[in-house]
Parts: C-alpha cells; sequence; structure tokens
C-alpha cells in the first residue's frame, strides 16, 4: 500500500492484532503466524467480493501446484470473474504464480482463507462445488493412461486426492465409486499397485457405508479390489470378493446382464491362476455366450472372451483349438480397436506364445517385438504388462542360445518387476527363476 504512511499502517496492523488473537488462538495458528493473519485481513478487506470467494475455493486445494486454465471455461463473465480475481490475489502476494497456467498458495495463506471460508454462510456450496470440478477432472481417466495422459493428469491428482481425502461427503451417491475408482485407474494403469490399492479399499468401504450392502456399486468396488488383487498375484484375496460380486450382481441384475458376463469372466481368471481349469473353462464359456446374445458378435467384449477362452487352452495344450480363437480375437480387436490398442499387444503376445509352443519360433519373434514396441508406446517403458512382453521375447531367445539378447531383456523386465509387483509376486519369481537359468546356460556356451 505506497498511499499509506508507515505510522498508519503500524496503527491498523496493531487493531488487526487484537481483533485476530481469539481466532488465531482458536484455530491454534503459530505464534509466528500472527504477523501473516493481521497482514492477511488487511489484504482480504482489499479484496471485492468475487476475489474472496476465489481465494476461499482454492484454499479446498492441497497443498501443491494449481492448475488454472481459465481460457478453457465457456462463460466469458466467468471467464473474466476468475482472470479479475486471480490478478486481484496475485498484486496482493496472496497467491503466487509459477509458471504459465500454474499457480500455488502458501500454506499459511491457504490455512487463513480456509478459515474465512468454515466461517462463512457459502462453506458447503463451495466444498460441493470444489468437489464437483475434481470430480469432472477425475472422470477423464482411462483404465488404461497412456504416458500423454499421465503426463496431463498429474497436476490435477493431488486436487482429486484432496477430494477423496477429506471432501468424499461433499460428492452425490451416484458419483461416489467413480471418484476413487478413477484415482486407483490412475496408478493401477502404471503398474503402480500399492498406490492404488488403498483407493479401492476405501471405495468397497465407503460405498457400503453410504449405499447399503444390497447396491450395484458394492459389486463393482469388490469387482475393482479383486481385479488389483488378480493383478498382484493374491487369488485367495481375489476370489471371495468376486463370488460375492457375481451374486449380488445375480440378484440385483438378473442373470442377462453385462456385469454378470464380466464377473463371470474375471472369477473363471481366478480359476485358472489357481489350475481350477475344468471349472474355469465353464466360466469362460458362458461369459462368451452370455456376451454375444447381449452385445453381438462385433465387440471388443466378445474378442476379449474369444482370448481368454483360448490363453486356458494353450495352458492346457490344447493348442488346436485355441489357435482360430486367438486368430479371431486379433482380427476382431484390429477392426474394432485399430492396430494400436493395448489388447492388440494382447492378442499378438498370446497368439507368439501359442507358435512358439507348437514350434513356429519364426512365426513367433516378430509378433513378440512388435507386442513388446506397441506394450512400450501404450504403457511406457515401466510397466508390468511390457516386463511381460519383454520376459516371452527373451525367453525365445534364450531358446534358440541367443543369449546376448535375451540377458538384457531379462535383466530389464526382472527390474521393472521387482519395482511394480514387488519381489515375491508369482510373475516376478518367474522372470527371476527364467534370467537366473539363462545367465547359467549362457556361461556353459
Amino acid at each position: 500500500m505506497p498511499d499509506v504512511s508507515l505510522e498508519t499502517l503500524l496503527t491498523r496492523l496493531e487493531k488487526k492484532r487484537v481483533e485476530q488473537e481469539p481466532v488465531v488462538n482458536a484455530n491454534s495458528l503459530m505464534p509466528s503466524e500472527y504477523g501473516v493473519a493481521e497482514v492477511f485481513e488487511l489484504s482480504w478487506e482489499k479484496l471485492d467480493e468475487n476475489a474472496q470467494s476465489f481465494g476461499c475455493l482454492l484454499s479446498l486445494c492441497a497443498l501443491a501446484d494449481i492448475p488454472l486454465s481459465i481460457e478453457t471455461i465457456e462463460d466469458d463473465k466467468k471467464q473474466e470473474l476468475n482472470e479479475k480475481a486471480i490478478a486481484d490475489l496475485l498484486e496482493l502476494h496472496l497467491l503466487q504464480q509459477k509458471s504459465q497456467e500454474i499457480y500455488r498458495l502458501n500454506p499459511e495463506i491457504r490455512q487463513l482463507f480456509r478459515m474465512k471460508l468454515d466461517k462463512s454462510s457459502e462453506a458447503d456450496e463451495a466444498k460441493t462445488k470444489f468437489a464437483a470440478m475434481m470430480l469432472e477432472v477425475a472422470k477423464l481417466i482411462p483404465q488404461q493412461p497412456n504416458p500423454e495422459d499421465i503426463l496431463n493428469l498429474t497436476p490435477h491428482i493431488p486436487h482429486i486426492t484432496e477430494v477423496a481425502t477429506h471432501l468424499s461427503q461433499y460428492v452425490g451417491d451416484e458419483n461416489l465409486i467413480t471418484l476413487f475408482t478413477k484415482l486407483a485407474w490412475f496408478y493401477q494403469g502404471q503398474g503402480l499397485y500399492q498406490q492404488a490399492e488403498p483407493w479401492l479399499q476405501q471405495c468397497v468401504e465407503l460405498t457400503q457405508n453410504r449405499l447399503g450392502l444390497e447396491h450395484i456399486d458394492v459389486a463393482t468396488s469388490f469387482s475393482n479390489l479383486a481385479g488389483l488383487y488378480e493383478s498382484t498375484g493374491r487369488y485367495n484375496e481375489a476370489e471371495p470378493l468376486l463370488e460375492q460380486a457375481l451374486e449380488l450382481r445375480k440378484r440385483l441384475l438378473g442373470e442377462e446382464h453385462i456385469d454378470v458376463a464380466t464377473s463371470l469372466s474375471y472369477l473363471a481368471l481366478i480359476y485358472e491362476s489357481t489350475g481350477r481349469y475344468a471349472k474355469a473353462e465353464l466360466l469362460y464359456q458362458q461369459a462368451l455366450e452370455l456376451w454375444k446374445r447381449l452385445v453381438g458378435e462385433e465387440h471388443p467384449h466378445v474378442a476379449t472372451s474369444l482370448n481368454n477362452l483360448a490363453a486356458l487352452y494353450c495352458y492346457t495344450r490344447r493348442y488346436s483349438e485355441a489357435e482360430p480363437l486367438l486368430e479371431q480375437a486379433l482380427k476382431l480387436r484390429k477392426r474394432l480397436l485399430g492396430e494400436e490398442h493395448i489388447d492388440v499387444a494382447t492378442s499378438l503376445n498370446n497368439l507368439a506364445q501359442l507358435y512358439e509352443s507348437t514350434g513356429r519360433h519364426t512365426k513367433a519373434e516378430p509378433l513378440y517385438q512388435k507386442a513388446l514396441e506397441l506394450s512400450k508406446r501404450l504403457l511406457g517403458d515401466n510397466h508390468p504388462d511390457v516386463a511381460i512382453s519383454m520376459n516371452n521375447l527373451a525367453a525365445l531367445y534364450r531358446y534358440a542360445r541367443r543369449y546376448r539378447k535375451a540377458k538384457p531383456l531379462f535383466e530389464k523386465a526382472l527390474k521393472i518387476c521387482e519395482r511394480t509387483l514387488g519381489v515375491s509376486h508369482p510373475t516376478t519369481m518367474i522372470v527371476r527363476e527364467n534370467y537366473t537359468s539363462c545367465l547359467r546356460e549362457a556361461a556353459y556356451h
């Protein structure tokens, strides 16, 4: 305030100290923050109502960089109001600009804005508005985020997390499962299962507490958590959740529903992973027929069902039954999803494994290579699925005694698995065993 004399300013600050002391004490501010509270109060009085409301809204953000893209607001008047609010907050140093469209609130200023918000009659409205804004961002998270998605979404994750952690009561029942599932997808899609797990566990707990045990979102939360347990090799934990989800879906939705088909497929995968092939085959077949009835022959879910059944036939060495199903699934996926899709990489990998298992190594190698490159492009270099692809190609090289090509692939695959899945995960143990055998064999040749 260049036009205010130092004497006048000190008088005002002293007056604010007296006014703010009970507020500061009630909110447990440290003694070092007294001065901040007094100066903040003088700055607060200089803000118009719009800037005050905007500052209070920002106080709901996490203590992290805040991405603010005003140009995306379609309403011109609202855009102008937000621009003015940001300019006012910046002018009084209540908000910091780190870079273009990236801002930050000082922790003490954030606390003082939050105190103003909590004392106002607009607190619930602001919290509901902020929760809704973050939910809309969360909805943009795909189940399998690619590197570009991860880059774009990362700045928003702390603020979505803030809503999930502290403001979930302001999220409507119909969106509760979405908020937590999308957060989990962000981490799960990168192979960061330990970071994804708490969100899926909280989702189960919150949906049960808020929606009751007989609600379809409870079944979905069971299924999502079970999917993570399956990915991390915890089949004993996944199975009861999937059985509960299947029964609940049948009871609430009837036998002829796509969610029932999904549950059948997931449960079959657990049976397959634990060596109960006859039970798995029956459920895979039921799921395939149900998908065909519900969505028709030309659908990605039908391709996935064909692929699942074929993989089971490969495990049980019924290669002549598996091959036409794998070829059909690959063609269907390319036609429906395009060449650049992770499901296409899965199909290429599975078909390559079949060729390798039946002695057609020259046909298997280019498919393994193509699957690996596609996985890297879509998932990044550090995803467990990329590690599995590396392991498969390395195993082919090892069989052909091309150890110089096999060793670096095994080594990279093992590092990725240990970092993302853990040292005792079944997949990590398989890759480690393959790498050790490769090193031993290479020493003799």
